[in-house]
């Protein structure tokens, strides 16, 4: 059985980060390793939130992994809180990659052209950097637009915008950038992506539903993890991940009693199991 190591932090109630990544890397039939970076007790969404910050556990951790001789097809990582996670993150990377696994970077830290809370232009510096070391990085159009030192700009664009983008992304040292939120078309959005190696780009879209939800972005970057593991297909795999979370959205705006903190992904997991046969 493939392993997966996901690096990000996990909300005891809230549907992102592990929470997220656990069930949906596990569907596919995946053995899925976690490396809490901080445990919160709801996710940020909430007010009055309890928060236990994990950084001084994580470089231990992976000493005792290393003394098991513990290997991961797959490292994925997701929200960082830091510049120490950063480099543990990195130090991970250089630890555990081999010829055969794949690395994957979610740079979550920006959305709807402007940064997190508590996050500067040298944090993203910083995540830029650590993109630099990753076999693939799933970016949305804020983040890379500050990765890249480039003005954010969230429609009007063209294809070719796009695509000088991506490669831009994978300059920094990348094999393969996947932009999430593109749309060329009104009702309609997706994935962008561009593999370097080949010099060949990809691209999907399903319908764009009006509404937002919290932990999307988290749904759609496990999904494609699960699916670039265990397919080693980046076409199929940004289909899997964008229908996927498409479906996610539909089944919670389905429910007129859906809670307002998260997508209901769990009661979409059928889908997926059914696209990944």
């Amino acid at each position: 059985m493939k392993r997966i190591l996901t690096i990000q932090d996990i909300s005891c109630v809230g549907k992102c980060s592990l929470t997220v990544a656990l069930p949906i890397i596990s569907a596919f039939g995946i053995e899925t390793a976690v490396l809490p970076t901080a445990v919160l007790s709801t996710h940020t969404m909430f007010k009055g939130f309890t928060f236990r910050d994990l950084t001084n556990d994580m470089r231990p951790i992976s000493e005792h992994w290393k003394n098991e001789k513990i290997g991961f097809d797959a490292l994925y990582t997701g929200y960082l809180g830091s510049f120490e996670q950063i480099q543990i993150c990195s130090e991970y990377f250089d630890d555990y990659k081999t010829n055969d696994n794949l690395i994957i970077v979610d740079p979550v830290m920006a959305d709807n052209g402007k940064l997190y809370p508590g996050f500067t232009q040298e944090f993203a510096d910083n995540m830029a950097k650590l993109c630099g070391k990753a076999d693939i990085i799933v970016p949305n159009l804020t983040e890379a637009s500050f990765m890249l030192h480039e003005e954010y700009v969230s429609e009007g664009y063209d294809e070719q915008y796009i695509k000088d983008k991506l490669k831009s992304l994978c300059k920094l040292g990348c094999k393969v950038a996947v932009l999430t939120g593109v749309s060329f078309e009104k009702g309609k959005l997706g994935v962008y992506a561009y593999d370097s190696s080949a010099d060949k780009y990809y691209s999907y879209y399903n319908v764009h539903l009006p509404v937002s939800f919290h932990g999307t972005g988290d749904i759609f970057a496990s999904a494609l993890c699960g699916a670039l593991t265990k397919f080693n297909d980046l076409e199929k795999a940004l289909k899997i991940a964008v229908d996927y979370t498409v479906e996610s959205i539909k089944v919670t705006l389905d429910n007129p009693n859906h809670v307002t903190y998260g997508v209901e992904f769990e009661n979409a997991l059928p889908f997926l199991i059914e696209s990944i046969k």
